[in-house]
């Protein structure tokens, strides 16, 4: 499905694009991310998975790299802190500086969760030839950052 915008040609190429993009984006997640427990949302377990392979993180910093705001990502680690997934630590060096780090109960959960939900991203994609997985990234980064 296309968009329905009448317009220049150049404004429904982007838009078509763009529709293509998303609705891709949209049906790639949600299938790939089936095994993902229902106690979690789709961007708390994006945190648990940085946390999971980068360590302790500022929260300001798990922010950055899951683009999400401060106040929005603050409410997600409230409640992974509520479920017990995660634990804040306040800098000994800095008390501005909150430290997000996983609790043993969230190692275990995105210990398990992880290779399952890295195991459907593979299958979803491989609809795809490697050459083309390596086309559609540079693409997308090309995309991402406006150049």
């Amino acid at each position: 499905m296309g968009t329905h915008h009448t317009g220049p040609p150049r404004e429904i190429a982007a838009l078509d694009a763009y529709i293509k993009l998303m609705r891709a984006a949209e049906s790639v997640t949600a299938r790939s991310h089936a095994a993902l427990p229902d106690t979690i949302t789709f961007t708390q377990f994006a945190a648990l998975e940085a946390l999971y392979h980068l360590g302790p993180l500022c929260q300001s910093q798990l922010a950055t790299k899951l683009l999400k705001s401060g106040g929005n990502l603050t409410m997600v680690v409230d409640n992974l802190e509520r479920d017990g997934l995660v634990a804040r630590e306040r800098s000994a060096d800095d008390r501005r500086f909150v430290r997000v780090a996983l609790t043993p109960k969230g190692r275990r959960l995105i210990a398990s969760a992880y290779p399952k939900i890295a195991a459907g991203i593979v299958r979803e994609f491989s609809a795809l030839t490697a050459a083309e997985q390596a086309t559609l990234g540079r693409l997308c980064k090309k995309l991402g950052l406006g150049k």
